[in-house]
């Protein structure tokens, strides 16, 4: 049982690291599209606030995931395994694909499917996923009018100055945004890991009651700030060229009403997409300038992938589950 969970934990840490690789592109697209840094030190940037995230903010979000979602006592560490992999498989065939889709919900839908395979509906903890689930809609709307917001509120407090001047203060300001977003990333998405983490140690009896030790925080933290560094090129096009054009004033206006909701819904233990926010942040920056400056062809894709990766990562690990339960009949 303990190497089994020390099999578990390392899995989930690459899946931590897949969700850097992955989110890498929400973290550093507007900062690489505006050409402010270059992707290499971009990458650099962003992982070092993911993993700076690890010494503040608590751990109330991966309370949310470890035990506020599904019941721990109706299932076992091949759940979890089977959880995993099916966030995985999701993870890997949307990256290959370009498409930028939430870890997060992903790693939450894995998670269902396979407890649900193995117990049934009853496990399912309703006032866990009340929140997520209306945060799924929540998030990007919000990320929208708070990033429409503050490009309106730029435009018109830089007024009277003129573009070039603009360009150059916000080049710099960037920096700062750039970072304010990778920080509320590695505080939302490094916490889902740790949840996880924490039901494999109680589960398998490691730890006497459900709580996140240090040592996995720290874990978590420098294995999604990996993952950044590792980059994810194919999403940085989507997210940063290909929704509409940024400039360094609309990147700036992008990262930081994405990085007030992350860290927002951070403090109130809400399992939000940081990919979901992001987009709907750079959407509404882009509505601004004008309506046709957003390609809504691209947009309708990534709001299709969000709608189906809860349902399709469940399904990918029931599959698992049964298997594990065919091979294992222990499971």
């Amino acid at each position: 049982m303990f190497w089994f969970a020390v099999f578990l934990t390392l899995v989930a840490l690459t899946f931590d690291f897949l969700n850097g690789f992955h989110d890498a592109a929400n973290s550093i697209a507007t900062v690489v599209s505006t050409r402010v840094l270059s992707p290499r030190v971009a990458v650099i940037w962003a992982a070092f606030f993911n993993f700076v995230a690890a010494f503040t903010f608590g751990t109330a979000v991966a309370k949310t995931m470890g035990h506020g979602m599904i019941r721990l006592e109706a299932v076992n560490l091949y759940v979890i395994l089977a959880g995993l992999l099916g966030a995985i498989v999701w993870d890997v065939l949307t990256w290959y694909y370009g498409l930028p889709i939430s870890s997060s919900h992903a790693l939450i839908g894995g998670y269902a499917g396979a407890a649900v395979a193995k117990a049934g509906w009853k496990v399912i903890i309703p006032g866990g996923w009340t929140k997520t689930l209306l945060f799924i809609g929540i998030s990007p709307i919000l990320g929208m009018l708070l990033g429409a917001g503050l490009m309106i509120a730029v435009y018109w407090l830089f007024r009277n100055f003129s573009p070039l001047r603009v360009d150059r203060y916000f080049r710099k300001l960037q920096l700062l945004s750039a970072a304010a977003y990778s920080f509320g990333h590695g505080t939302n998405d490094a916490q889902k890991t740790m949840g996880i983490i924490a039901g494999v140690l109680f589960t398998a009896g490691i730890i006497d009651h459900f709580y996140i030790p240090f040592w996995v925080v720290l874990m978590a933290h420098a294995a999604i700030g990996l993952g950044t560094l590792s980059g994810g090129w194919r999403i940085v096009r989507t997210m940063g060229m290909k929704i509409t054009r940024l400039k360094p004033v609309g990147g700036f206006c992008a990262e930081t009403a994405a990085a007030v909701c992350l860290l927002g819904s951070a403090s109130r233990g809400i399992p939000v997409s940081t990919t979901h926010t992001i987009a709907g942040a750079i959407m509404g920056v882009g509505s601004v300038q004008r309506l046709t400056a957003v390609h809504w062809g691209v947009a309708r894709k990534i709001v299709w992938a969000w709608v189906l990766t809860i349902p399709i990562s469940a399904l990918v690990s029931s599959v698992c589950f049964l298997l594990l339960h065919h091979f294992f009949p222990s499971a």
